[in-house]
């Protein structure tokens, strides 16, 4: 099987945001409609530089895409959500920001707390249980990225480096630019998502997603809003 299953971080379908993201991506990974966007914002051609996070879909990731180890299926994974999503409480984010990560632009917190990172942490280490182990070629896969010793460590025990202490949360939102396009980029994004991360955003759900097959876009499956009894 080469399915795989990620946890992530992705706004109510219902918000602004999500709407926003999803007109800037051009696809709404949650099966609804996209609202036609314009083919440019701000003068900016949206499509070539959006493939990757386009597949991706509009998402934080808490839990990297993983296959499922032999001795689970789905269905334990999501009773396993909706009991831990139950136990646990929502993290504020605090006033999301565009800002430019390495050769991408992303919306990551004006500052990230504590807290948010320890919720991210939980989230690695109760869940890794349901994560095949990596093979041989997945692993040389990920070390090709230039990895510190500590990163390396990371992929070794949690399948993915940027995890507990090393965690960023950031919400993708280009693939990689060209140094000239950054900054007009970046300014189109400010004013497209302007309203839409006007008030602090809170981690209120971990919602599941889902790649069928290799090479698939992923799709999201299920909410699992944090605190609910019902």
């Amino acid at each position: 099987m080469s399915e795989r299953y990620a946890l992530y971080f992705a706004p109510d379908v219902a918000s602004p945001l999500w709407q926003r993201a999803s007109q800037w991506l051009g696809r709404d990974c949650a099966g609804g409609a996209v609202t036609e966007r314009p083919a440019e914002i701000e003068g900016i051609a949206l499509d070539p530089i959006t493939k990757s996070a386009r597949h991706y879909g509009f998402h934080a990731t808490l839990k990297a895409p993983m296959m499922l180890a032999g001795n689970v299926d789905r269905a334990e994974l999501e009773t396993a959500l909706t009991g831990f999503a139950r136990a646990a409480q929502p993290v504020d984010i605090g006033r999301l920001v565009v800002a430019q990560i390495s050769h991408f632009l992303a919306l990551i917190p004006e500052k990230q707390s504590t807290a948010l990172t320890d919720f991210a942490a939980e989230c690695v280490t109760a869940f890794d249980r349901f994560r095949a182990p990596m093979t041989a070629a997945q692993r040389e896969q990920r070390l090709s990225g230039g990895l510190s010793p500590r990163q390396i460590a990371l992929v070794d025990q949690y399948g993915y480096p940027y995890v507990l202490e090393e965690f960023r949360f950031h919400m993708t939102l280009t693939d990689r630019l060209k140094a000239e396009d950054s900054a007009p980029v970046k300014a189109a994004a400010e004013a497209w998502f302007g309203d839409a991360i006007a008030a602090p955003v809170p981690l209120d759900r971990i919602v599941l997603f889902h790649q069928p097959v290799a090479g698939a876009d992923f799709v999201r499956l299920g909410d699992y809003v944090l605190g609910r009894k019902d």
